[in-house]
């Protein structure tokens, strides 16, 4: 029998993705001022559309001559996902009035994870504060980093950083990809997913894919039943 997890651990943990996440924001910022948007439009995404994969998808429409609306929808469509985050995370955290709204302004993939794979309340609540709280501190502060230096850094594809987010993202959800069925069915969105890019707008593609996943699990992959402690 494996020892109980303590909380300095989660802690610990929930720094070390918060850490590591938070600094990638200087790639948004970066590319956000290239792309042509101001030092303050590019900090005002990170405050009030605090989601890293919808900030990246509304500055790609942008930036590739896309109209804003175009651009924020595409934005809000990849966002809804964290709607189901917080269905289920809603009886976890617990809680209500103001506190709510605050709350939910940190329900991310991150955040999410890191609270979902503790069994234990107390500790699931842990995880997701210090997640979402410490990438929200950070990754405003490297996006107005980013966003000053601009093109001083030339233009930061070259180096790699706008697949930064996406390789974090995926780093943290390979480990969660334990069963034949998840493999496939990530291996289906991703099939789906590029066979669309040359056919529909930016940031369609990644939609579709995962709307196709969710639909194919819901039909074939049965649920993993919950023991009663948990």
């Amino acid at each position: 029998m494996s020892e109980p997890t303590s909380d300095r651990t989660v802690i610990a943990d929930s720094l070390g993705v918060g850490v590591g996440v938070g600094l990638y924001g200087v790639s948004f910022g970066a590319l956000a001022t290239t792309g042509g948007l101001s030092v303050l439009q590019a900090c005002a995404l990170s405050l009030l559309a605090f989601t890293g994969a919808s900030q990246f998808a509304f500055l790609g429409v942008v930036a590739a001559g896309g109209a804003p609306a175009t651009g924020a929808l595409t934005a809000v469509l990849l966002g809804v996902r964290n709607t189901f985050y917080g269905i289920t995370l809603a009886p976890i955290l617990k809680v209500r009035g103001l506190r709510r709204w605050a709350t939910a302004h940190v329900v991310i993939d991150e955040s999410t994870a890191m609270s979902v794979v503790r069994t234990d309340p107390r500790q699931a609540r842990l995880g997701f504060y210090w997640t979402g709280l410490t990438i929200f501190a950070i990754w405003n502060l490297m996006t107005l980093l980013g966003a000053l230096a601009g093109e001083r850094i030339g233009d930061p594809r070259t180096i790699g950083l706008d697949a930064a987010v996406a390789a974090a993202f995926l780093g943290l959800l390979w480990p969660r990809l334990d069963s034949p069925a998840s493999r496939l069915l990530a291996l289906l969105a991703a099939a789906v997913a590029l066979g669309l890019v040359p056919l529909t707008p930016a940031g369609a593609p990644i939609i579709i894919g995962g709307i196709v996943a969710v639909l194919v699990g819901l039909r074939f992959v049965p649920s993993t039943p919950r023991s009663d402690d948990e």
